[in-house]
């Protein structure tokens, strides 16, 4: 995922807010290949709708809606303000419990230019997860906790995508994106892995994908989701699983899959049609890290088959954390977190695009742990191409 660049005036309509009154399970470190479907589906115990109108009434706000039998609607005026649950930021006893979706219709879509990860950023089918790392930079913009927000028009976004990739032509020359493809990323605000548990959002952006010759979507996750197995993205999806070491990700990962089993299926999402990439990312600068990349880099080499690594590719993505997020987890949330995010020694701050105040490592500090990160890679996973390290 990449900083969001919108705000409140960048989508309306109606929504469908799921607040999941139970926590889903914990990730554990058990080294299974991939959860099975239903347990993937207990991430989402979704008990309460909160609904725009017209996000209600749209043909996937009544998919949801049937996911979901059991769950109460309430309708509500906007998103962005849904009484009790966005713009407190002490709502952190119930940050797990309000990660439920909330289902958008978006106004407007843009295609954004990136050159990164992506050539282009594509018009957001969500934002918002039900995972709740504790340095993710999207909870801020929806008072923390943050549920997820589908957007209910993928319709209008698909048709936008389509038209955008029809201008672009054939890719002129290789960059860092892809050699041939233009790369949109479809999970910017989100994790696409999660929302397939919600809706067929995912799914149709995959379809849709596949259509197009000169194009291909990607997206990073978190999570690993079986189902996605089974939507046969003929090799137009790029999936790229975030990575660190187990140690960081027990502690700031909350939520999410564990490292291992994120690793362990590679595989057979390459051998169901996706291109697989994985994200080094964040990379916190925290003593002992050199032995613990060291450590996970041997266990990619050990445990992928070389299928996987005749085709990977990684980004390096250094820590980017928010001051606003740093005091919230010390409230309460996750005071533990703290210890290896906050370290203003060692970082300086960064105002972002949407006026927040950020803190990143020091030009220097930073500089020399890419250095060492590439050194590791070359060392103990030769084979693994940095597309980008930021």
């Amino acid at each position: 995922m990449h900083h969001p660049s919108g705000g409140p005036d960048d989508d309306s309509g109606a929504l469908f807010g799921l607040d999941a009154l139970t926590p889903g399970p914990a990730a554990t470190d058990r080294p299974s290949s991939f959860r099975t479907s239903a347990e993937a589906r207990r991430m989402l115990p979704v008990r309460e709708i909160h609904a725009e109108p017209a996000a209600a009434a749209s043909p996937r706000g009544r998919q949801i809606t049937a996911r979901f039998p059991d769950a109460r609607v309430t309708m509500v005026d906007s998103h962005w303000r849904i009484p009790g649950l966005h713009g407190n930021q002490g709502n952190v006893e119930r940050w797990v419990r309000v990660k439920g979706e909330t289902l958008v219709e978006k106004k407007t879509l843009a295609t954004r230019p990136n050159g990164r990860s992506a050539d282009w950023i594509a018009p957001g089918a969500s934002h918002g997860c039900a995972m709740a790392c504790a340095y993710c930079y999207v909870p801020r913009r929806k008072g923390y906790a943050n549920p997820i927000t589908v957007f209910t028009n993928i319709d209008r976004i698909i048709a936008h995508l389509a038209r955008h990739v029809a201008r672009q032509g054939r890719k002129p020359e290789p960059n860092q994106c892809d050699p041939e493809a233009w790369v949109y990323d479809i999970g910017d605000n989100g994790d696409c892995s999660v929302d397939a548990l919600i809706c067929d959002n995912t799914a149709d952006l995959v379809h849709a994908f596949r259509q197009w010759p000169t194009a291909k979507a990607s997206f990073a996750t978190k999570f690993v989701n079986p189902d996605l197995l089974a939507l046969d993205p003929r090799a137009r999806t790029r999936i790229r699983f975030s990575l660190m070491p187990p140690d960081d990700a027990r502690l700031l990962d909350v939520r999410t899959s564990p490292v291992a089993e994120r690793i362990g299926t590679a595989a057979d999402f390459l051998d169901a049609g996706y291109e697989v990439h994985f994200n080094l990312s964040p990379v916190v600068v925290r003593p002992g890290r050199q032995d613990a990349w060291a450590e996970l880099l041997r266990h990619l080499d050990d445990v992928l088959p070389r299928r996987v690594k005749q085709q990977a590719a990684a980004e390096v993505i250094m820590l980017t954390h928010n001051q606003d997020l740093h005091e919230v987890n010390l409230g309460g949330w996750h005071p533990r977190a703290e210890e290896v995010l906050w370290r203003p020694e060692l970082q300086q701050a960064k105002r972002s695009e949407n006026g927040a105040l950020n803190v990143r490592y020091r030009n220097r500090v930073k500089g020399d742990a890419v250095r060492a990160l590439r050194a590791l890679i070359d060392r103990h996973a030769p084979w693994l191409r940095v597309r980008y390290a930021f």
